[in-house]
């Protein structure tokens, strides 16, 4: 930073003084991500987002899904995180979710045939 500040008073952008009270920078970084997968904040920027759009997708379904008797399977974004899939079926009280953190039994297959069969 300083050497910046030395190339700018050189080449006349800015005076020596101006240089001297800006001798220090501070930087504040913003975490953007809809994945909500930083660690030491609530929510990160773009996750009430992309769970408020999520739940509108989820109405338009749901509507659907009842007036023709279909189950559906929704597949939302996250990468390794499952934040939005696991507050996605929190929220419309799905009965199966699939997240990276807790991967699903081997005989998964069976219990969701059981499920949708009941």
């Amino acid at each position: 930073w300083r050497s910046l500040l030395a190339e700018l008073v050189k080449v006349g952008g800015i005076t020596a003084e101006e240089a001297k009270k800006s001798s220090y920078l501070n930087i504040v970084g913003m975490v953007g991500s809809i994945d909500n997968d930083f660690c030491g904040t609530d929510m990160t920027i773009g996750t009430d987002s992309a769970l408020h759009r999520i739940m509108e997708i989820v109405d338009a379904i749901t509507t659907t899904a009842q007036s023709h008797q279909r189950t559906f399977v929704l597949e939302v974004m996250g990468r390794h995180c499952g934040y939005l899939a696991l507050i996605t079926a929190l929220a419309c009280g799905a009965d199966w979710v699939f997240i990276p953190e807790s991967p699903p039994e081997d005989d998964w297959e069976d219990h969701l045939c059981r499920r949708l069969t009941e």
